[in-house]
């Protein structure tokens, strides 16, 4: 299959290497605005520079491909992708959505409109801690879940559009968490209470700290605090969870999935009946592929077997609700219900 992958600086690194590593995958062209970027990544990934084009309808005039990757700037993904879907090509696009919440609609009006493949990146979904835990999860063996909380706490210095951001820990990094938690309880958020607030020492210009309450349509409540200008004690990028069950606690905390249960001691030994096991390390998920390379893979195959992908646009426009519904939350100081 052969793709034009938009933007390949950055974020785009991943994508030129996991299309590399792909033996189903080769480029038809790339392109990128910036023509020292399009340099140095022609030298380090070895790419001919007469497939790299300034812009995509250039690249659509002058080449055959199946696919696009959009790894441009949220910002310009509703022109990415409607462009892309238009044309008849399906797209692989970055997270999130698209920048704004309209944006996003109107990327799954696209989708819907021309019924061509759109699948958005959220490569946290692929990772061995995420399967492990959703492997415990629907094993039963813990029962219901009842609550969740997620703790993340990162100081990235990254430069860029991410620091110029109004919420950019929200919207540009606990987007894979709330994904991850609409993942992990197969359900869609309801209710958000949130606050956002940036530290006096935050290198960012928008809210770089956040606290979200968030009330599930199956009834799960999970809290959300984290922050992204973290001075010290910083978590995984995975984030540290819990998970309250009807049968015991699952925890992840730096990336290390443990389980201690409720025992079923009977209902005659009294007290004794909130004896629990010892705590038990889970062992991890064994993956053939993780990350931008699953997505690749699923993307490809879902395309050779006119299927789809578990993050389509159309299950990842309630992600957006959830991180544009936790924004509005942070904005107004009031609580958001959601359809």
């Amino acid at each position: 299959m052969k793709v034009i992958q938009v933007g390949i600086g950055g974020m785009g690194n991943a994508w030129l290497g996991a299309v590399q590593r792909s033996p189903k995958v080769d480029f038809a062209a790339l392109v990128e605005i910036n023509a020292a970027i399009a340099d140095q990544q022609a030298e380090a990934y070895g790419l001919d520079r007469s497939l790299i084009f300034r812009g995509l309808p250039e690249a659509l005039a002058q080449v055959d491909a199946d696919a696009v990757i959009n790894v441009t700037p949220p910002q310009f993904h509703r022109e990415i992708s409607v462009l892309t879907l238009e044309a008849g090509l399906p797209v692989l696009s970055e997270k999130p959505l698209a920048g704004t919440l309209d944006d996003a609609r109107a990327i799954v009006d696209a989708a819907e409109r021309t019924g061509v493949l759109h699948s958005v990146a959220q490569n946290y979904r692929y990772r061995p801690l995420t399967q492990t835990i959703k492997r415990v999860l629907d094993s039963g063996r813990l029962g219901a879940v009842g609550a969740v909380s997620v703790e993340f706490y990162k100081g990235p210095h990254f430069g860029g559009f991410r620091e110029e951001m109004p919420q950019p820990l929200i919207v540009d990094m606990a987007i894979h968490h709330f994904d991850l938690l609409r993942f992990f309880l197969e359900s869609d958020a309801h209710s958000i209470n949130a606050r956002s607030w940036n530290p006096p020492w935050s290198w960012y210009s928008g809210d770089a700290s956040a606290a979200a309450q968030i009330g599930f349509a199956s009834g799960v409540q999970a809290s959300y605090v984290g922050s992204w200008c973290s001075q010290a004690f910083e978590t995984s990028w995975n984030a540290n969870w819990r998970f309250d069950c009807e049968r015991g606690v699952l925890r992840a905390q730096d990336d290390v999935v443990r389980v201690q249960r409720l025992l079923d001691v009977g209902a005659d030994c009294g007290a004794l009946r909130n004896q629990h096991s010892q705590p038990e390390v889970v062992p991890p998920v064994e993956m053939a592929r993780e990350g931008q390379d699953y997505l690749l893979d699923e993307f490809v195959k879902a395309i050779n077997c006119g299927g789809s992908t578990a993050t389509s646009a159309q299950d990842n426009i309630a992600t957006m609700e959830l991180v544009f519904g936790v924004v509005r939350a942070c904005e107004t100081g009031e609580a958001i219900t959601l359809a």
